[in-house]
């Protein structure tokens, strides 16, 4: 009988391996057998779980920060959006997460099989989160009942995924605060709370 303790172990290694390999020599140098090599791993062991290097990345990244895209809920929309953002940007800002989650959006454009999963793991799930966080601000009359809430999660996201994969300009904080700021000044004003803090932040920005 398998250990349950041993396997969860050989996993970690194996995750572990393919971040720290990967951030190393890249990810187009990667492969399973150098990964298994250096986690001591049988190379059939890590086909048995994972159908490709795409597959396993996608299981190793998400195994960080499991927790830091999670939505506070203060009470305040604009707030909460910029603290789940700014998490966000500095997670893909910075090794290993942000460089190999580039190679794996370049590889989900090869491999259907690592695109529907990344999909569905990470980023369908991240869009339902800010969708579910706008519709309640919008339930607590936060947002007026005609703003659209999917129009809003493909503003807020489209800027951020462009300067990461395309122009690969650094996303700092203070560009997500335009993007915010433009979101709101332009699908309509939210409640007064919510205005003074979209202004404050922009004039800061201004001076």
């Amino acid at each position: 009988m398998t250990d349950p303790q041993r396997g969860a172990a050989r996993t970690e290694a194996i995750m572990r391996t393919t971040l720290e390999l990967g951030q190393e020599i890249g990810y187009a140098k990667l492969s399973i057998e150098a990964i298994a090599a250096q986690a001591g791993a049988g190379k059939h062991t890590i086909y048995r779980r994972w159908p490709s290097k795409g597959a396993l990345l996608l299981d190793a990244l998400l195994s960080l920060h499991k927790s830091s895209l999670d939505y506070p809920d203060t009470g305040d929309i604009v707030a909460d959006l910029r603290t789940q953002i700014h998490a966000a940007v500095d997670l893909l800002g910075n090794p290993p997460f942000g460089p190999l989650f580039q190679a794996l959006v370049g590889e989900a454009q090869r491999d259907p099989q690592v695109a529907a999963a990344l999909n569905e793991r990470f980023i369908a799930v991240q869009a339902d989160m800010t969708v579910a966080r706008l519709k309640a601000a919008q339930e607590q009359s936060q947002l007026s009942p005609t703003f659209d809430l999917s129009l809003a999660m493909a503003i807020l996201s489209g800027p951020l995924y462009f300067q990461f994969l395309i122009t690969q300009e650094p996303l700092t904080h203070e560009y997500v605060d335009r993007v915010l700021h433009a979101l709101f000044a332009g699908m309509g004003n939210p409640g007064k709370a919510c205005r003074t803090t979209i202004e404050e932040h922009h004039d800061k920005q201004v001076h």
